[in-house]
């Protein structure tokens, strides 16, 4: 019997548990993955790169194969500044991105120069049984460095007897006044019995801005989160 062989058998309880200490890279090298057993697991099922789109439209993978969808936003900029990131859903494929939704919102940010921050709800950003987009964002830059990156949550998007809801978080820059980084939180959900199958993102101008509407640059992944 090999030192590798004893080693982990030294290690062994006499329930069958393998001790911490009988687990190294030698004694497990032949597994490639593990169970997690904690919660779900992320499966990578799309990436879209957007290059000065008008907008990025997933109409695929949204089903009943996850329990929650998972998209990740990278580097995302406006091509226009002082410009909105915002969602909506179909439950059409696409045809039409118009699902009702109620929701809420709320932002933190901290300037640049640490002379100015700020936590509260904003009436602004959220929605009352509306078939509007949502946004997800406030006012982006469009500056060489400007970007936001964060992450939106669906979940049980093709259920067909519960109301689907959703959470984002994003952090982003704002350069209007002075330059600060702004966090911003959103949830709600769709107030529909339909399955949801398709979500669109894309950039407006910001409400009073005259900045007029920008397309997208920058990543965006969807991941399904299963059951383990």
């Amino acid at each position: 019997m090999g030192s590798i062989t004893r080693g982990l058998s030294n290690n062994i309880t006499t329930g069958g548990v393998i001790l911490p200490a009988g687990i190294t890279n030698s004694s497990v090298s032949a597994v490639t993955s593990f169970a997690n057993v904690s919660g779900g697991t992320l499966k990578l099922l799309s990436t879209q790169t957007a290059s000065n789109s008008a907008s990025v439209s997933f109409t695929t993978g949204l089903d009943s194969t996850y329990d929650m969808y998972e998209f990740h936003f990278i580097n995302v900029a406006p091509t226009v500044d002082e410009n909105v990131f915002e969602f909506n859903g179909s439950t059409d494929s696409g045809s039409n991105y118009n699902v009702t939704k109620t929701s809420t919102f709320f932002q933190a940010f901290h300037t640049e120069n640490d002379a100015s921050t700020s936590l509260g709800y904003s009436t602004d950003l959220d929605l009352a049984q509306s078939t509007n987009y949502q946004k997800l964002t406030s006012s982006n830059g469009n500056g060489s460095d400007d970007n936001l990156c964060g992450t939106l949550q669906i979940f049980n998007p093709s259920s067909t007897t519960y109301v689907k809801h959703f959470i984002s978080n994003i952090n982003h820059t704002y350069r209007v006044g002075a330059p600060l980084s702004l966090n911003a939180y959103c949830a709600g959900y769709f107030n529909t019995t339909s399955a949801v199958n398709a979500i669109r993102f894309r950039f407006v101008e910001a409400v009073g801005s005259g900045a007029g509407n920008g397309n997208v640059n920058g990543i965006i992944k969807l991941y399904g989160v299963k059951k383990s």
